[in-house]
């Protein structure tokens, strides 16, 4: 990745979101139960596992790892069916600021899937 602030934002942003998600994910996982597909097992163990992963990628993008980000990027795209499920599902209701950012959130992981694999593929 080039040394350009957009990119160095988004790295830190990435990384920040990253250890605020999975420490929250490992702190309390049932903070995320409403969020669960009703298809997935284990809700609360995935809950757990994807705090793993936060964190790993967290810590991997701090170390400046090139690994954290194609993790990153594969852990974003990982969640985003059960991201899509919560914005159709909460859509259900009626319109709703809920409902307004359930979408917006969903564009918004597309700069960020795109840093962490700018990340990766840069040389360190």
């Amino acid at each position: 990745m080039k040394n350009s602030s957009a990119n160095k934002i988004l790295v830190w942003t990435l990384t920040f979101l990253f250890l605020a998600s999975g420490g929250l994910h490992l702190a309390n996982p049932t903070l995320f139960l409403w969020l669960m597909p009703p298809w997935l097992p284990e809700h609360i163990l995935l809950i757990l596992i994807s705090g793993v992963f936060e964190i790993l990628c967290a810590i991997g993008f701090i170390a400046k790892q090139k690994w954290a980000g194609y993790l990153s990027a594969t852990l974003l795209l990982a969640i985003w069916p059960a991201n899509i499920w919560y914005a159709w599902d909460v859509s259900s209701n009626g319109f709703s600021w809920v409902v307004v950012i359930a979408w917006l959130r969903l564009p918004l992981q597309l700069p960020l899937i795109y840093a962490s694999i700018k990340f990766a593929r840069t040389p360190k």
